[in-house]
């Protein structure tokens, strides 16, 4: 078990990305200590967790809320002994499908605020405790925008660079003290409540979209949730101990490259060939 004997604090982790996340921990062994500001889907991923055998304990916690963050790591603390994970997942409330010449100012800056704030509290009160430690792992993610110019995104795009950057910086401050600092940048997940919520309202127009994300890709498709709680769980684990201060790209490919035109180009140049 990759995370045997790890404690493990998820903020956000009554979404439907960070249950999954705290589900994944669990079965790796790992103690996970969900938190969120509504304690009934909290409490549910609980249930589901220790119903599959996994050890975890809830509490209503705002991840923006300093002295609320730090009170629930100290408990943790005196409870368990160690810090050993903290991954902050919670919504960022931004707004996309706005041309940002038509988006009004608080919902361009309401993404980043957001980010910055609940990233630098949670963050920063798990890297005091691992400090001490001299050991621990602290993980964020965000999407494709983090690493390529994307249309439509809003304030949304701006916020994952602002993360990415913000955990550069944090990891080589920590580095010297043990503690690992990674981000994952995901390329959305079709079977998150996100996308399900927008498929189930306009239908159609997701499935153009979900095409065209797709056709972005280099693999011509994108990551499940279940793709990004098991790349959390390796980069958290003894596996990845050298890896830190860097974004790992989940992106199917899309940041390195958009391939929308690469399955045309291709058949082009093997029909030309086969004319020779």
């Amino acid at each position: 078990m990759l995370l045997k004997n790890k404690n493990a604090i998820i903020y956000g982790a009554g979404g439907s990305l960070g249950s999954t996340i705290a589900k994944a921990f669990a079965e790796a062994g790992a103690k996970v200590f969900l938190t969120g500001r509504n304690l009934a889907s909290v409490n549910k991923v609980l249930n589901e967790i220790v119903a599959a055998g996994g050890i975890a304990e809830a509490a209503q916690v705002d991840a923006l809320d300093e002295q609320a963050v730090n009170d629930h790591v100290n408990v943790v603390v005196h409870n368990a002994g160690t810090v050993d994970i903290s991954f902050n997942l919670i919504d960022t409330q931004a707004i996309q499908g706005i041309p940002l010449t038509e988006m009004t100012v608080a919902d361009f800056t309401r993404p980043t605020n957001i980010a910055m704030q609940t990233q630098f509290i949670t963050s920063t009160a798990a890297a005091r405790v691992m400090i001490k430690q001299q050991s621990g792992v602290i993980l964020s993610l965000t999407a494709t925008p983090g690493g390529v110019a994307y249309p439509g995104v809003g304030g949304f795009g701006p916020a994952c660079c602002a993360i990415e950057g913000f955990f550069r910086n944090l990891a080589s401050e920590n580095g010297p003290y043990g503690v690992r600092v990674v981000n994952i940048r995901s390329g959305g997940s079709p079977d998150s409540n996100v996308f399900k919520e927008a498929i189930s309202a306009n239908p159609e127009e997701m499935e153009i979209v979900l095409r065209k994300m797709k056709a972005d890709t280099m693999l011509k498709e994108m990551p499940a949730m279940a793709d990004v709680a098991n790349t959390a769980v390796f980069l958290a684990s003894p596996l990845a101990g050298k890896i830190t201060g860097v974004t790992i790209d989940l992106t199917c490919g899309t940041t390195v490259g958009l391939n929308y035109r690469t399955s045309d180009s291709m058949e082009h140049v093997i029909k030309g060939n086969a004319k020779k």
